[in-house]
C-alpha cells in the first residue's frame, strides 16, 4: 500500500488512448507550419465539441433538444397569451417572477448541459505501454489482465481502487465509467440523456438546480393557467370559455399537469441524495430497482 493524493485534471490534458484511432493529418501548405491539433480535436470519447472546444456535448443529444424545447415551447406560450392577461387583472409580478424563473432554468439547463462532469484523462501511450512491460515481465507467455483492485491510503484509510480497462488506470473513489460517453467520470452519479451530458463532481450543483428551479416553473405555470382560465370563466362563464379556449390551453395544462409531479419526485429524490451524502449510483434503492426491473 501507499499513500496517494488525487486532484482534478481538466480532461483536456488527455492524450489518445492506445486504442483510439489517429486523427486525420492535417493538410499543410508550403511556406506554412502546421497547425498543432488541439487537445480537444483528439478526445478519445464519445462527445462532442463546439465554439472550439469551449462547450460539449453527449454524442446524442437528441433528447436533450426536446428537453430545451419543451421548455421554450410551454414558457412561450405563457408569456404570449397568459402573463398579458394576469398582469392586467392581477399583478405585474408574475410575469417578473416567471421571466426570473425561466432564464434561471435555461441558465443551468446549459450549464449542466455543457460543462465538463468530471471526465478523467485517459493513460497516456507511454503509461500504457509501460504496463504492458510490467505484465510481461512477469515470465508469462500469455496476457494478463492487470489486477482488478488496488488498496491505497487515502488521509489514513485505506480505499480499493478499481481499475479500469478501457482508459487504462486505477479509478479514484467514487468515479465510475460512462458507458455511453466513454469517459471515466469523477464522483459519477449518472448518464442523463435529458440534458445530453453525464452527471458528475463538477456539473451536479448545476443539475440539482436546474430540476430544482424547473419544478417550481412549472408549478407555478401551471398554477397561472388554472388562474387564467377561472377568471375568464367568472367574466364570461364556464361554457362560454371553453368554447372560446384556443387549445393552447389544453396543451400547457397538459404538459405541466403531467411533469411536475414527476419533476418534483426527482428534486426530492436529489434532495434526498444531497442530504445523504450520497449518488445515484451508490445509492442502494437505484440497485434494486435496477436489478427487479432489469433494461
Amino acid at each position: 500500500m501507499k499513500d496517494c493524493e488525487y486532484r482534478q485534471i481538466p480532461p483536456g490534458a488527455a492524450a489518445p488512448g492506445p486504442a483510439a484511432s489517429p486523427p486525420p493529418a492535417v493538410p499543410e501548405r508550403p511556406g506554412e507550419n502546421p497547425r498543432p491539433r488541439r487537445k480537444w480535436e483528439v478526445f478519445p470519447g464519445r462527445n462532442r465539441f463546439y465554439c472550439g472546444g469551449r462547450l460539449m456535448l453527449a454524442g446524442h443529444s437528441g433528447v436533450f433538444a426536446l428537453t430545451l424545447g419543451l421548455i421554450l415551447v410551454t414558457s412561450g406560450l405563457f408569456f404570449a397569451f397568459d402573463c398579458p392577461f394576469l398582469a392586467r387583472h392581477l399583478t405585474l409580478a408574475i410575469p417578473i417572477i416567471a421571466a426570473v424563473l425561466f432564464f434561471f432554468v435555461i441558465s443551468c439547463l446549459l450549464q449542466t448541459s455543457c460543462r465538463d462532469p468530471g471526465i478523467l484523462p485517459r493513460a497516456t501511450p507511454s503509461e500504457a505501454a509501460d504496463l504492458e512491460k510490467r505484465i510481461d515481465a512477469m515470465g508469462t507467455s500469455t496476457y494478463r489482465l492487470p489486477a482488478r483492485t488496488m488498496e491505497v491510503v487515502i488521509n489514513k484509510y485505506v480505499v480499493k481502487l478499481k481499475y479500469c480497462y478501457t482508459c487504462k488506470m486505477f479509478r479514484p473513489p467514487r468515479t465510475s465509467h460512462c458507458s455511453v460517453c466513454d469517459n471515466c467520470v469523477e464522483r459519477f452519479d449518472h448518464h442523463c440523456p435529458w440534458v445530453g451530458n453525464c452527471v458528475g463532481k463538477r456539473n451536479y450543483r448545476y443539475f440539482y438546480a436546474f430540476i430544482l428551479s424547473l419544478s417550481f416553473l412549472t408549478a407555478f405555470i401551471f398554477a397561472c393557467v388554472v388562474t387564467h382560465l377561472t377568471l375568464r370563466s367568472q367574466r364570461d362563464g364556464f361554457l362560454t370559455t371553453l368554447k372560446t379556449t384556443p387549445a393552447r390551453y389544453p396543451f400547457g395544462l397538459v404538459i405541466c399537469f403531467f411533469s411536475v409531479w414527476s419533476i418534483l419526485g426527482l428534486s426530492g429524490f436529489h434532495t434526498y441524495l444531497v442530504a445523504s451524502n450520497l449518488t445515484t449510483n451508490e445509492d442502494p434503492g437505484t440497485w434494486v430497482i435496477s436489478i427487479q426491473h432489469p433494461v
